[in-house]
């Protein structure tokens, strides 16, 4: 296995993916400058302490998701696409051209696809990140390690380590709205120290997407690498 799809398969979370070498061989796409905006009141401060079973039932509630995402890669290139979500066991990474890369989750088996190159590779969802978010029912404190939980302004951030990934333990930082627990982003920080933060928007958790999106060709399936 190559090291990209190693950092690849480190940074994937919901929701969380490193470019490779396909990223390599195409250019970025670079978001235009946002406008000026007139500074906002500061929000209502919220002293409650944040609540891990209110995270638990946020993500074990979701049935299907679609949001836009944008990730920033460490050497700080981003890419934008669409994630969709099936519970439990089905996501799908969908880069916008020019990327290459597509990356499907179909319950059981993890594919990193190069339609430019025409290759691919299969792992386990169990050897990801990934895990997290698709189980059947998810309890953060049971399935990692949780280093941190706290408020930061308007937010709340929730900080894993995972020894169980792919190529060593990574730490995963996620932030939540702070008064609707809604997911905003993520970064993860794979073995080798490179952080990768994918953010969300136009979430909706009321799609329910196509479960032909998350078909994988059984007659191209390898043997998911241990």
């Amino acid at each position: 296995m190559s090291r990209a799809n190693t950092i690849l398969l480190s940074s994937l979370v919901a929701l969380s993916l490193l470019a490779g070498h396909a990223y390599g061989q195409t250019p970025p796409v670079r978001p235009a400058t946002p406008p000026k905006a007139t500074p906002a009141a500061p929000a209502p401060k919220n002293d409650t302490p944040p609540s891990l079973d209110r995270i638990n039932g946020y993500f074990n509630g979701m049935k299907g998701m679609q949001a836009d995402f944008t990730q920033i890669a460490p050497d700080g290139r981003r890419f934008g696409g669409i994630l969709y979500l099936l519970r439990p066991g089905r996501m799908r990474f969908e880069y916008h051209p020019p990327a290459a890369l597509q990356v499907v989750a179909d319950g059981r088996t993890v594919r990193i696809e190069d339609r430019k190159l025409k290759t691919h590779e299969d792992y386990f969802i169990g050897q990801t990140p990934l895990k997290f978010l698709l189980a059947p029912k998810i309890d953060i404190a049971k399935d990692s390690k949780v280093t941190d939980l706290k408020r930061a302004g308007a937010d709340i951030i929730l900080t894993l380590e995972d020894k169980s990934t792919l190529g060593g333990t990574s730490r995963i930082r996620v932030m939540f709205d702070g008064e609707s627990y809604s997911l905003k982003e993520w970064t993860v920080t794979d073995p080798q120290g490179n952080d990768t933060r994918v953010t969300l928007s136009n979430l909706n958790l009321a799609a329910m997407p196509d479960k032909a999106l998350f078909v994988i060709d059984e007659q191209k399936i390898i043997e998911p690498k241990n």
